[in-house]
């Protein structure tokens, strides 16, 4: 596996700085040195605002890190659509996020090329280059990759992927699973980071009430059709909080606009913002039937921060995020999720929001990427200490 050495790079051992560890559940880490104030620019992908005003994960995650990171003391600036809202200091590069922009002709390459020369115009104002933009980065910042890290957001199954990360290995990546890099597994792993949000969004919910939850995006991968089914079975109210993409209408239309006539189905569209926290905190269990490796899956770790319980299929990260018989149930059939949300009671929504708060808060989420800026720059001979002391 090749692994950076300095300014350069090898094919043999671990880079004495990029140690590929999972940072999942708690920060592994050497000893602070005495903390300094550290500059970190932030690039997002330009599609949705960030945060997002409804539906988008990637965007959001970058949202709720810059702001952990600023309340921890450093210095970060956003790169992204104008309309951000951060407490980061914010770089715009574009008027507004490419999906509610209304001009009906968009090149999403030209918009995030642009940002990448603006990003590195100013590369030597910051000690860590945080890229959120899968690969796009690579050819235009080969020098100074050293001084880089790229969190990949999605999956990784895909044909090309492999000769890209081949061509390209002195960049260290960030994976959102450990399941996310299985097709991936001999990429210049940096570590894993599991996803956090900022917890004062999101309300604790003691009592819920009586309907289960679906919340996502209308297509086959995501499960909806499943959705129904369990609740169908159980005789239980299930509203689907979801967007439609152009990509999945005809699904929509034919498969599951016709099941929405049950009056136990109950289709609200796409929410955001505080109806988001009520819809999750409201619900009794969250369905989260997924066909498909899901890299994270956002929607687990928001019903968890409302102590709402989830109820997963056996794919992708679910068992990675979700902790049997304490904060849902893993399944693997249509039975077993039923069975699963029978059981639903015995899980103390208390703990739910606990566990939420000790794996997936966005605290935890920058004290973990703190960790691996720390070996980043100890990996490029750079003396700046950079962990917040405890």
């Amino acid at each position: 596996m090749f692994r950076l050495s300095g300014g350069s790079f090898r094919a043999e051992g671990t880079h004495r700085g990029l140690k590929p560890y999972s940072l999942g559940d708690g920060v592994r880490s050497r000893t602070s040195r005495k903390a300094v104030c550290v500059k970190i620019a932030q690039i997002s992908p330009l599609y949705e605002a960030v945060p997002p005003r409804f539906y988008g994960g990637t965007e959001r995650v970058v949202a709720h890190l810059c702001d952990a990171l600023v309340d921890l003391g450093h210095d970060v600036t956003l790169f992204s659509s104008a309309e951000a809202a951060t407490k980061a200091r914010l770089a715009p590069v574009r008027d507004q996020a490419i999906r509610l922009d209304p001009a009906p002709l968009k090149s999403d390459l030209a918009a995030h090329l642009a940002m990448l020369h603006e990003v590195r115009r100013r590369a030597e104002e910051f000690d860590v280059l945080h890229f959120h933009t899968d690969m796009l980065h690579f050819p235009l910042f080969e020098e100074m990759a050293s001084r880089t890290l790229t969190t990949l957001h999605g999956r990784l199954d895909i044909k090309d992927l492999n000769e890209v990360y081949r061509r390209w290995p002195q960049f260290g990546l960030v994976s959102i699973s450990d399941s996310q890099r299985a097709p991936l597994a001999s990429a210049n792993w940096a570590g894993t980071v599991l996803h956090g949000m900022r917890a004062d969004l999101y309300r604790f919910r003691e009592k819920p009430q009586g309907y289960l939850a679906f919340l996502g995006r209308i297509s086959p991968e995501k499960g909806p059709d499943r959705a129904i089914a369990i609740a169908r079975q159980l005789g239980m109210p299930l509203r689907i909080a979801a967007k439609v993409d152009a990509a999945d209408a005809a699904y929509f239309r034919d498969e599951i606009e016709p099941l929405l006539d049950d009056p136990l189905i109950e289709f609200l569209g796409e929410i955001g913002g505080e109806a988001k926290s009520g819809f999750l905190g409201g619900a009794k269990a969250l369905l989260f039937p997924i066909d498909w490796p899901e890299p994270f899956g956002l929607v687990m770790i928001e019903a968890m921060a409302c102590g709402t319980p989830v109820v997963a299929y056996r794919c992708g990260s679910g068992p990675e995020g979700i902790e049997q018989g304490l904060t849902g149930f893993i399944v693997e059939t249509e039975d077993q999720a039923v069975a699963a949300v029978r059981r639903i009671a015995e899980i103390d929504r208390r703990a739910v929001r606990a566990r939420f708060e000790l794996r997936f808060s966005a605290n935890a989420m920058a004290r973990r990427y703190l960790a691996l800026y720390d070996e980043l720059i100890e990996a490029s001979d750079m003396e700046l200490p950079l962990l917040q002391t405890a």
